[in-house]
């Protein structure tokens, strides 16, 4: 007797879509701490870069402000396999602190991450940035 309903797709765990979604978030701080020069290290670990535990409010990175300094953004990142990206940011946008922009860091399986910023703010840091290669 055959089938007249296709299987179902599997759904994965809530303790591997966490593990992964984290994997996302030490991956960003290592990408941080290797910018700035600053260690990171998760929850609770007293260092200037930390990966937010799971499920809580805030920010996905929290940094300190002599950090921010040299990396000016507030981090949310997403590891998911269906994106909803008008959402993510107004979830990045609600999380900003003062005087950084938001920065969206997504990635699927089998993909590397992306990231996501507001245009106004990456034309700005742009032109910084070649104003000083142009000595100017």
């Amino acid at each position: 007797m055959q089938r007249t309903r296709p299987l179902k797709k599997k759904r994965i765990r809530v303790s591997s879509a966490k593990a992964k979604g984290r994997e996302l978030q030490r991956w960003t701080c290592q990408q941080i701490a290797d910018i700035t020069g600053y260690e990171w290290g998760c929850s609770g670990s007293d260092s200037p870069i930390e990966s937010r535990p799971m499920g809580q409010h805030g920010c996905d990175v929290r940094m300190e402000s002599h950090v921010r300094k040299l990396f000016p953004f507030t981090v949310e990142c997403k590891r998911r396999e269906t994106w909803s990206v008008p959402e993510w940011i107004e979830h990045a946008k609600t999380n900003c602190l003062k005087e950084t922009d938001w920065l969206l860091i997504m990635r699927r399986s089998y993909h590397p991450p992306v990231v996501v910023m507001d245009a106004e703010a990456f034309f700005r840091i742009y032109s910084e940035f070649v104003i000083k290669r142009k000595g100017g």
